[in-house]
């Protein structure tokens, strides 16, 4: 009976025994004695559970993989800042020639063409078109400026910036915010409309007409590119009034603005096609507000008669905001380079994917201007920010006499002079970059768009040529077959350039049929142009 007492007891010192083993305590085994189970307390004490604390160790060689990927992960952290801005100053770059074009080579482009259409009675019709397709692209881009600029030129400056600068802060600051997501919208939507003009404009006659015509689509163009230049000018005056405000608190609220998009951001889901994306819309993102601070910088200089002690009092302020941006910029691509698992390396894809743009678009067969593959590409259409340029510095600065003249005249040089260096050396990098990411045998295959129209086009004359065999009858001949689906010679650069498919997601089985079907395949970083501007995940 005594025995039968007991049994519980020693049972729960067991079990107490087994859970508190790492203290030292030696299992009990079940042929010890009673007496020994019933006091615990001098096997399990407080001295002893603090000396095992004390001098407890652990192996990390145990589990090497996962620590050296914990230590991969904090050196591609710390390469990120390096990485991005070399995609940043490169892109920069890429706008600026970008924007110099405007300014530079396209009003001589279209006075060449005007003076071909002057010319063209005296030398006779030598062709079937009376300008080539990138003269009249040219021609109505020049006719959008001026008549754009002749519209801008009835907005009064002084009037918008008093009008905003009599609202609260609060309101402002929500005026900035759906500016900067207007800005968005109209980015994403405009490229759109330049180039449904410059098809309509261009397109071969002898096609069936699908469309509204080309006066149509040139006034929703003069449209877009006004409202889009005057979106930008009150952008630019709520900058201005952030910097001339007392207190600053405008100016603090709108770079904290900065920091909320890295909530909205790194959280999320991205690929490396998506981030493509977000970092060519970071590249127009500060490109574009360099030239608003530029701009900001031109009002105040003008306000106080051109004073360049003024320059200084504005020096601190221009450089918090683009460290705000650049600190942002470096915050958010790390920690989405991090919790994706991305490599540093994929920002040397980046640009050597916007390099093939630059390369391309010299060659004897370019399908379309450089700066039009810019725009698809990043968001950023030069036009409405030179516009907006254009009418800030004519008002700024006034030209009376010759010499100030003579001084247009140098400065005009000057910008064509920048434009064509910063152009040599761009095309100079970009085919190294070329060379580098193995992409030269890109160079000589037509455009994805052109290849996919042939092979239509052929399968559908094929299909309704009455001289084809009926189906069924007879099948096609084997080269028939391969030319309907022409294939490209396969190199690095395809799988260097795509995003893989994940493991689980590559193929997708037929429950009913037990077959397996491809998934649609990810998208070349060379054919993604501008899915999203705000950088979220589309696929």
């Amino acid at each position: 009976m005594h025995a039968q007492k007991f049994s519980p007891t020693m049972h729960k010192v067991k079990l107490i025994a087994k859970r508190f083993s790492y203290f030292g305590v030696k299992e009990l085994d079940r042929y010890s004695s009673p007496n020994i189970s019933l006091q615990p307390h001098k096997y399990l004490s407080l001295v002893r559970f603090i000396t095992t604390e004390l001098t407890r160790g652990y192996f990390l060689e145990h589990n090497e993989a996962k620590y050296t990927e914990r230590r991969e992960r904090v050196y591609t952290c710390l390469r990120i800042p390096k990485e991005l801005e070399k995609l940043m100053t490169f892109g920069f770059f890429l706008c600026l020639d970008a924007f110099l074009y405007v300014f530079t080579l396209l009003p001589l482009r279209v006075i060449l063409a005007l003076l071909r259409l002057l010319t063209l009675p005296c030398c006779g019709l030598s062709g079937s078109r009376l300008l080539q397709p990138a003269q009249v692209c040219d021609v109505l881009k020049g006719f959008i400026m001026v008549l754009c600029y002749s519209m801008m030129s009835y907005v009064d400056y002084s009037m918008m910036y008093h009008l905003i600068r009599g609202q609260s802060v609060i309101k402002l600051y929500i005026i900035y915010n759906m500016l900067e997501v207007a800005d968005r919208l109209f980015s994403s939507f405009g490229q759109d409309i330049l180039d449904a003009l410059y098809w309509t404009a261009t397109e071969p006659k002898e096609k069936k007409r699908a469309h509204i015509g080309v006066i149509p689509h040139f006034l929703m163009a003069v449209l877009y590119v006004f409202l889009h230049a005057i979106l930008i000018m009150v952008q630019a005056t709520t900058l201005n009034v952030a910097f001339n405000s007392h207190n600053k608190s405008l100016l603090t609220i709108m770079m904290s603005n900065n920091f909320v998009e890295i909530k909205g951001s790194v959280f999320k889901k991205f690929e490396k096609n998506n981030l493509f994306q977000m970092s060519n819309s970071d590249i127009k993102e500060r490109f574009t507000n360099y030239i608003l601070l530029l701009i900001v910088c031109l009002r105040n200089m003008e306000q106080f008669s051109w004073n360049p002690d003024h320059l200084w009092v504005l020096f601190p302020d221009v450089i918090m905001v683009i460290a705000s941006e650049v600190a942002v910029d470096v915050v958010k691509h790390a920690f989405i380079t991090k919790f994706n698992d991305i490599s540093a390396d994929v920002y040397g894809e980046y640009r050597a994917s916007l390099a093939f743009d630059l390369v391309s678009s010299r060659q004897k067969n370019a399908y379309t201007d450089y700066s039009d593959s810019v725009s698809r590409r990043m968001g950023f259409i030069p036009l409405p920010l030179a516009l907006l340029l254009i009418r800030v510095v004519t008002s700024s600065v006034k030209i009376q006499g010759s010499l100030s003249f003579m001084c247009v005249l140098l400065f005009y040089l000057g910008m064509i002079t920048l434009k064509v260096l910063n152009s040599i050396i761009l095309l100079g990098t970009s085919c190294v970059f070329v060379k580098e990411a193995n992409m030269e045998e890109k160079l000589f295959n037509p455009p994805p768009s052109v290849v996919s129209s042939r092979a239509n086009s052929r399968a559908h004359h094929t299909k309704h040529d009455p001289t084809s065999p009926a189906q069924g009858n007879s099948s096609p001949p084997d080269n028939m077959a391969e030319s309907s689906a022409p294939t490209f010679p396969k190199s690095d650069s395809d799988t260097f350039l795509t995003t893989p498919d994940e493991e689980d997601d590559g193929k997708i089985i037929n429950a009913n049929t037990g077959l397996e079907g491809d998934r649609t395949p990810k998208k070349d970083l060379l054919e993604i142009d501008r899915f999203t501007i705000c950088g979220n995940r589309i696929d």
